[in-house]
């Protein structure tokens, strides 16, 4: 798959670019919105990560500069953890997802995967974690075959743990998911709702990694 990184932040777009090297992607760099939008436009993509606040030209702009020339391909914008203005310019603008920084780049190479996977009209496969499961597409979780009944902030935590299974998620990371970097957040908040959802799925599941995050295993 061929994959267009519009990123203005060097660093960040050199980890991006090699991780999904790693995973067999072909990858171009554009680091400002004057060459993306002109990448996205003359060259053939399978999908596109797209900063939002880029040098040059926004990348709320160039997105709808592609929409408008008629450039469909599956777009996942990157914004800021208070952004919430601009991720919702950039879905006006067209965008498909969005994920916000700082992010682990597992989960981003996910999303292209699942992104690139329904714009070609096959469906998302469940994400099965033992007797839990996952549809990305519809967003619901079932366990033991059951729809699971979640609030929505357990929803998120859920989302986040299984979309990265078996790998540690950052407390500070959850909570910038989950909360969306609202600093008035009780700090106890997200030990209550791991609580709950450890009640609900079963405790063995959601393994505590002190003075780190959490775990979600095959419990």
């Amino acid at each position: 798959m061929k994959i267009l990184l519009v990123e203005d932040d060097r660093l960040l777009a050199q980890q991006v670019a090699h991780a999904l090297r790693d995973e067999n992607f072909v990858v171009d760099i554009a680091s400002n919105g004057e060459d993306g939008q002109h990448l996205g436009e003359t060259e053939a993509y399978d999908a596109a990560v797209l900063d939002l606040g880029l040098p040059k030209v926004p990348g709320a702009t160039v997105l709808r500069a592609w929409r408008k020339s008629g450039r469909q391909l599956p777009v996942l914008i990157l914004t800021a953890r208070d952004g919430w203005s601009e991720k919702v310019d950039g879905f006006k603008a067209g965008a498909d997802d969005y994920l916000t920084k700082p992010f682990r780049v597992e989960e981003l190479i996910m999303r292209l995967r699942a992104l690139v996977r329904r714009s070609a009209g096959h469906g998302v496969p469940k994400i099965s974690c033992g007797a839990l499961s996952f549809d990305a597409q519809a967003g619901a979780f079932e366990l033991d075959g059951l729809p699971l009944k979640l609030t929505a902030l357990e929803w998120r935590v859920l989302e986040c743990l299984i979309l990265q299974k078996g790998i540690v998620v950052e407390r500070s990371a959850l909570t910038d998911k989950v909360y969306e970097g609202d600093a008035g957040t009780d700090s106890n908040s997200l030990e209550v709702i791991v609580a709950r959802l450890r009640r609900k799925i079963g405790h063995a599941m959601i393994e505590t990694m002190r003075g780190r995050g959490y775990r979600l295993v095959d419990g």
